[in-house]
């Protein structure tokens, strides 16, 4: 399954078939497509991570544009107002080989400019 998603990953990112509701240079977030919150945004490098273990120290453009894309989606929904989590996992609690967050809320939010 690695090479799968490695190969999309590195190639083939941009069909995603998902509703962007942001992305930069290094990431792309969209709501999950099975959600567990009312709020559940997934956000992904667009490059292959496996996992955080494994997350290229040295790329430092790569996590400057993470929290870039969280604060964009923190204040698009209001959830400064409504409240967050992020989160990653890892190990075994991780279900796909490729490394991601999820920025959750239990309040569903539209968007707001």
């Amino acid at each position: 399954m690695q090479p799968l998603v490695t190969f999309f990953f590195n190639h083939m990112d941009q069909f995603l078939p998902v509703d962007r509701l942001y992305e930069n240079e290094n990431w792309v977030a969209f709501h999950h497509p099975q959600p567990d919150y009312p709020l559940h945004i997934l956000i992904l490098p667009k490059q292959s991570i496996p996992s955080l273990a494994t997350a290229p120290l040295e790329s430092q453009e790569v996590y400057g544009d993470l929290i870039e894309a969280v604060q964009r989606l923190v204040r698009l929904f209001l959830l400064e107002e409504r409240g967050y989590r992020l989160i990653t996992n890892g190990g075994p609690n991780q279900s796909i080989p490729q490394w991601h967050w999820h920025l959750i809320s239990e309040q569903l939010g539209e968007p707001h400019d």
